[in-house]
């Protein structure tokens, strides 16, 4: 399916600001499941624009606004084209073969950055007595993540502004409720704990109507997980809304949790009072 998206980002500063020095994140992936046919990225004021992959493969567009200015917006559009892939594990492998193989000393060495506690995702007594109650063994990796999942949509409530930007799995525990950035570090941690390699994913999830190619603005941005299981390698797995990535959704980039993969971040030089505004828009595109 062919999406069109629009990503603006706009902060506006009480008092003209200088040396603004930043990182954006903002390039859809090309990838098994989608391609990226068109990027434009825009920011006022002028800048040049510096691209680069990071770490974890990502697009990186860096740029420095010196001169004074009292507001700054970036604004990315973009052309994806996604589909459907094959989202089950060879039929014929067991689940003591799929645990064992996540749990070989080679496996573990490979995945290692995957597995361990990071800023986000911690192993404290709430979440590893959260992520023992979730399944068993029996029916392998796959099984597993898909029942982590189901758990985590059905017992916490999907509420935006219940928590903020630096909450974290033990802490939505304890709050019972969260958005999309905090189910997704849950599932990482209980992924993790449980030995079950697992990367945090930005991007967006068209939930529009099909006729009318309207696009829900407070849903279109979006975060989900990642998790590697033997025989199907990196699947898209989306605690919030308990199900499998599809067409519907498009990928950013990945890291270790939220820290990696920032949309926009960066700093400047003047006053601390800033107004920000980010809208998206995600749509079927025209065809024919």
């Amino acid at each position: 399916m062919k999406l069109e998206i629009r990503h603006v980002t706009r902060y506006r500063y009480a008092s003209p600001v200088t040396d603004s020095v930043n990182e954006i994140r903002l390039s859809p992936r090309t990838d098994e499941r989608q391609a990226c046919y068109q990027h434009r990225l825009t920011v006022e004021p002028v800048v040049s624009l510096l691209s680069y992959e990071d770490y974890f493969g990502n697009r990186v567009h860096s740029f420095t606004a010196n001169d004074a200015h009292r507001e700054l917006v970036i604004t990315a559009h973009s052309t994806v084209v996604t589909r459907d892939r094959k989202l089950a594990p060879p039929a014929d492998m067991a689940p003591v073969t799929s645990w064992g193989r996540v749990r070989s000393p080679d496996f573990v060495d490979r995945y290692a950055e995957y597995l361990l506690a990071s800023s986000y995702v911690s192993f404290f007594p709430t979440v590893s007595a959260y992520a023992s109650g979730i399944g068993g063994e029996g029916e392998g990796v796959f099984g597993f993540v898909r029942e982590a999942a189901r758990r985590i949509h059905g017992d916490f409530e999907y509420k935006p502004n219940s928590t903020g930007v630096g909450t974290t799995a033990e802490e939505l525990i304890g709050i019972g409720s969260g958005v999309c950035q905090d189910f997704a570090h849950l599932m990482i941690a209980v992924c993790r704990y449980r030995g079950v390699p697992a990367r945090y994913v930005s991007g967006y999830h068209f939930v529009g109507d099909l006729q009318g190619r309207d696009a829900d603005f407070e849903q279109a941005s979006h975060a989900w997980v990642e998790v590697y299981v033997p025989g199907a390698g990196w699947m898209g797995v989306d605690p919030t809304n308990d199900n499998l990535i599809d067409w519907r959704y498009v990928k950013l980039g990945h890291g270790r949790d939220y820290t990696d993969i920032v949309p926009v971040k960066g700093i400047y030089r003047g006053t601390g009072e800033q107004e920000l505004t980010v809208t998206v828009d995600v749509r079927l595109a025209e065809t024919g």
